[in-house]
């Protein structure tokens, strides 16, 4: 993307002050709020929220709310996220500033992992119940990967993203990764797993699946991992992630066979007991959507193991206009 001589000079100006240039290196690390700032550069919030003004008038970075804490991310849009990258690049991190506030801001994260381990342990009980009804976790994954394959795309959307698993399993992938969750206690699970995996490229916000809080026509990939049978009207949710897909983007949805554990409606919110093919089928082509792929994973060899994953992959059925080649060539190499 090309700008204007006046906007480049106002950016780089934004830019130009050593406070607001390790907001930005430590903002390319990850969001961050303004408690968070103030207390890795250790200066006053009016004069961070200051700086923070400055770099949202040009451009540079966003905010979002999330409850009462308001984060700060890279701009979504790449251009401008490529530019400040290449700015941060250039700072070496051996620099006495740089690394005392790479050290507070590994602190930040120390604590976000605390948070999120504390949740885990409130909340372990159920989710190890449910996971041992079906086919371990690790199947799972591997299919996905094989299915996605190898090659990199510009940028996935993870709905309902939970602990943020799916955001680092296909991180080497992707350029930007998005991860959306209503719950803030999950959503702070994931920053701590993300931190944790060394992703950078990737963040997550608080935002309903039903109007999710970023652009349309953007993601090459949309997930949704277990989130299907939580949602009282699962084919408005299925078009709302379509509208998401760039043309010949892929919506992956993992999930449930049909079955008949009423317990998990009871005790733990779940809503519907799984999905037929069929029903997928029908969604995805009211949906825009082509059916490519479905696969099973039958539950564990044990007795209490009465749940069967399904994994179905869609496709936008639009083809690139700017490119006509490169949907056929996703389509042999995926």
């Amino acid at each position: 993307m090309r700008v204007t001589l006046d906007l480049m000079v106002d950016t780089l100006k934004a830019a130009a002050e050593s406070s607001r240039l390790r907001i930005l290196a430590l903002i390319s690390r990850g969001d961050l709020t303004v408690s968070d700032l103030t207390e890795i550069l250790n200066q006053s919030q009016p004069r961070v929220s200051r700086h923070l003004k400055l770099l949202l008038e040009a451009g540079l970075i966003e905010r979002y709310q999330e409850g009462s804490w308001a984060f700060f991310r890279l701009s979504d849009d790449d251009a401008t996220r490529d530019f400040v990258h290449g700015l941060v690049s250039r700072v070496h991190d051996g620099d006495p500033q740089i690394e005392r506030d790479l050290e507070r801001l590994a602190g930040v994260k120390r604590k976000r992992q605390e948070r999120a381990a504390s949740y885990f342990s409130r909340n372990a009980a159920s989710w190890d119940q449910i996971r041992s009804l079906h086919a371990p976790d690790r199947a799972v994954e591997a299919a996905l990967l094989k299915l996605v394959g190898k090659r990199p795309f510009q940028s996935m959307l993870d709905l309902g993203t939970g602990t943020g698993r799916l955001l680092e399993l296909f991180a080497p992938l992707y350029r930007r990764g998005v991860g959306i969750d209503m719950s803030r206690e999950m959503l702070t699970v994931a920053r701590a797993n993300l931190d944790k995996a060394g992703v950078s490229n990737a963040q997550v916000r608080q935002g309903d699946i039903f109007a999710p809080p970023v652009e349309r026509d953007a993601f090459d990939l949309v997930t949704m991992h277990q989130v299907l049978h939580y949602l009282d009207d699962p084919a408005t949710g299925i078009r709302e992630a379509a509208r998401l897909l760039r043309p010949s983007g892929r919506l992956v949805i993992v999930d449930f066979a049909p079955h008949a554990l009423e317990f998990l409606r009871e005790e733990h919110a779940h809503i519907r007991l799984g999905f037929s093919d069929r029903q997928i089928a029908e969604w995805f082509a009211e949906a825009g959507l082509d059916l490519e792929e479905t696969l099973e994973f039958e539950p564990r060899a044990t007795p209490d193991a009465k749940l069967t994953v399904k994994l179905w992959l869609g496709r936008d059925r639009r083809l690139l206009i700017a490119d006509p080649a490169q949907g056929a060539e996703q389509r042999e190499t995926a």
